[in-house]
């Protein structure tokens, strides 16, 4: 999502080709209120909406702070959604999925009623989402108030950085629009520490999934006082309002020339329609139909793919999820060691920002991509191993919570002394940890609250996601590293591609597409995630993103040109000529000159 909104805010700034960059000159600097409004700006209409959901990303990143750690406690309160592991992802991903629907219909109600009106419905819609979440009584309130989130965070992404971008001055919408990646993943590590503050709190997840709606509504009081879009008014022949809300942003000798400009740039976005077509259908047609335009979406699609079958919104959906499989129990634990993966994304945004225009788009995501291949294979290999030295299951401690308690898979097991905590797990079962070594030999129990609770009551550890193991650190470590790989190139970079590749009058189009892309790929992630560790463990799972990765790593290599430095016009040059990786060009020149 905070990703889709830098794409969409990119793709609005002006390129040494577009007419409309003729009113980009330098300007006196306008005054303390312009750039206070257009700070105040930015902040409540980009960064709230991602505390709940960032990057669906994110990085449509996007949902992923809070829900992953509310999960935990969600299990724990509705036992179904613990027995379900269907349950639990569709939880997950319907934010995802009312996303993709809120982008769509957020684009016709932006364009017909207006960013201001686009941006208040996003925050009701937020709002009443958190609320119904927070009061759920049974997981299919929690699916609805998901969607309801997801429909006010696919709005806003698609109108916040339109607004921002229309309504901002010329000279800080640069710094705006770099910033805007830094702020969102700050969002999200803002979001893990929500988290960890609610763990003792009673209600947890409500509170968690609650707290929320407050920036909502805060966002939807503030939107009452800020103006409509300029160049939304201007388009409706609303001239004169328009003009009224240029007089606040720039300074009086200047609004002139920024009416100007805007005339012009409205004329020339005319002009293109006229050519590519207003519906979108005709656009969609007309993109796929212009070999240069297919080209680049080749490119665009396979980035936007790629980023999320390297597996990046499983660790941000399912964080402390995956830190249970490697053996820590506990929830609060589980949250607190998220906040690592959480903070070094934080991290990896500033480096992107510092080095993307230095080496390189290409080059930093093939980078990545090494990077992500290396640390999903350690830690596949990291799983397999704690599985194979998980805590044997004992016969006398099974029997000590009574016959009723003990897992009947294991009781009818003709292997049965030979089981370990995993086999226990795979069973649908759970391990009731030895009361002085966890790594010891353990009870396979019934999973059920009551016998959670008889468990716990012996000051006892009770693991129904992972085994204990003392690989479990090494397992967080390399989720670290992960995510180190991942964000300054997978993580940013191919939404600037995006943002570059495609000509001026497709380039919403492009976008849109791959976008889409984006997130329906999100949607298949986070709705199989878990199903996967239970059908190929978690070792196979990651080995299977391994795999993804590689794939996509190839296609990166022979899909994916550089734009690094290059004018609209040499990247169209570049596509219409059809692109080939600099190894194979040398290749056939050589072979043209034996000839």
């Amino acid at each position: 999502m905070a990703n889709l909104a830098a794409l969409i805010s990119r793709a609005m700034l002006p390129s040494p080709s577009d007419p409309s960059s003729r009113r980009h000159r330098t300007y006196n600097s306008p005054p303390s209120l312009s750039i206070t409004f257009s700070l105040l700006l930015y902040f409540f209409v980009t960064v709230q909406p991602h505390i709940e959901y960032i990057n669906l990303n994110t990085s449509f990143p996007l949902v992923e702070g809070v829900i992953s750690g509310a999960l935990l406690y969600i299990r724990e309160d509705f036992e179904v959604v613990n027995k379900k592991t269907w349950l639990q992802e569709t939880i997950v991903s319907m934010a995802v999925a009312g996303a993709i629907v809120g982008a769509a219909v957020g684009g016709w109600i932006n364009d017909r009623f207006g960013r201001k009106i686009s941006i208040l419905l996003a925050d009701a819609l937020f709002f009443i989402g958190a609320i119904v979440m927070a009061t759920s009584v049974a997981p299919w309130m929690l699916i609805i108030g998901r969607i309801l989130v997801g429909l006010g965070v696919g709005m806003a992404s698609m109108t916040a950085p339109l607004y921002i971008s229309e309504a901002s001055p010329a000279r800080i919408r640069g710094a705006l629009v770099s910033t805007n990646g830094f702020l969102i993943t700050g969002g999200q590590f803002l979001s893990y520490l929500i988290n960890l503050a609610f763990t003792r709190v009673p209600g947890t997840w409500r509170w968690m999934l609650g707290v929320a709606g407050l920036p909502a509504l805060v966002q939807f009081i503030l939107m009452l006082f800020l103006p409509e879009s300029p160049r939304w008014l201007y388009r409706k022949n609303k001239i004169d309002e328009a003009r009224s809300i240029l007089a606040k942003i720039y300074p009086a000798n200047e609004v002139e020339d920024e009416m100007n400009a805007l005339q012009e740039s409205v004329e020339a976005e005319k002009a293109d329609e006229s050519i590519v077509g207003e519906s979108m259908i005709a656009k969609v047609k007309g993109a796929w139909s212009n070999p240069v335009v297919r080209r680049g979406l080749y490119a665009g699609i396979t980035v936007q793919v790629a980023q999320q079958f390297v597996g990046i919104n499983t660790v941000m959906y399912y964080s402390p999820t995956i830190v249970q499989f490697a053996g820590f129990a506990s929830n609060k634990t589980a949250l607190a060691l998220s906040l690592i993966t959480s903070g070094l994304n934080v991290v990896g945004s500033i480096v992107s920002m510092a080095f993307v225009d230095r080496y390189g788009r290409r080059r930093l995501m093939i980078v990545s991509m090494f990077g992500i291949i290396s640390c999903l294979v350690v830690l596949s290999v990291l799983f397999w191993q704690a599985s194979l030295h998980a805590p044997a299951v004992s016969n006398l401690g099974s029997n000590h919570f009574g016959g009723n308690t003990t897992c009947p898979a294991y009781l009818s097991a003709p292997d049965a002394a030979s089981w370990n905590c995993m086999s226990c797990l795979h069973a649908k079962c759970a391990f009731c940890a030895d009361g002085t070594n966890e790594y010891q030999p353990g009870a396979c129990l019934i999973s059920d609250k009551g016998i959670r609770g008889m468990c716990r009551g012996e000051r006892r550890i009770w693991f129904e996601n992972g085994c204990p193991s003392k690989f479990g650190i090494f397992a967080v470590l390399l989720l670290g590293l992960y995510i180190i790989s991942y964000a300054p190139g997978m993580g940013t970079v191919p939404w600037i591609v995006n943002s570059e590749i495609y000509p001026l009058r497709y380039r919403g189009t492009g976008g849109g597409i791959a976008a889409v892309a984006n997130w329906c790929s999100n949607l298949v992630v986070s709705e199989t995630f878990l199903t996967l560790t239970e059908v190929l463990g978690s070792a196979g799972t990651f080995l299977l993103f391994a795999g993804f990765s590689f794939l996509g790593l190839v296609a990166i290599y022979f899909l994916v040109p550089e734009t690094k430095g290059l004018h609209i016009e040499e990247i169209e040059k570049l596509l219409q000529e059809g692109y080939k990786p600099k190894a194979f060009k040398k290749r056939k020149s050589k072979v043209e000159g034996s000839s």
